[in-house]
């Protein structure tokens, strides 16, 4: 199975819609075997949800999203968790071992994203 997160400096970025990096982790028997970065540079929803199905990814963990990302991402077949935080190599190895706890948030900006502005 393959896990996909914002990545941020090595942590979960809080922002699903502002990010450029998504790590994706590899994994196999509740171990992580392997880790990809991919790049999202134009910040386009559908070229990034393309791209992670290409990748065989399956899970979404990240700290926020808005509605309609989710419904998109949930929509083509993708388990989403949201309301995360912290270093993405220990969340992929909570969420492995069924440790991972949410906070379950959703991103309140309705969908209108630009670089540094959202809540």
């Amino acid at each position: 199975m393959k896990i996909a997160m914002p990545n941020r400096d090595g942590n979960v970025n809080d922002h699903f819609g502002s990010n450029r990096e998504f790590i994706v982790f590899d994994t196999d028997n509740g171990k992580i075997i392997g880790k990809k970065t991919l790049t999202n540079e134009n910040l386009d929803y559908e070229y990034l949800i393309c791209m992670l199905q290409a990748e065989g990814v399956k899970v979404i963990i990240a700290g926020r999203i808005g509605r309609p990302v989710v419904e998109m991402l949930l929509y083509t077949g993708l388990q989403v968790i949201t309301g995360i935080s912290g270093e993405v190599e220990k969340v992929a190895s909570d969420f492995l071992s069924g440790q991972l706890v949410t906070g379950a948030e959703q991103c309140k900006c309705g969908g209108q994203h630009d670089q540094g502005s959202h809540s």
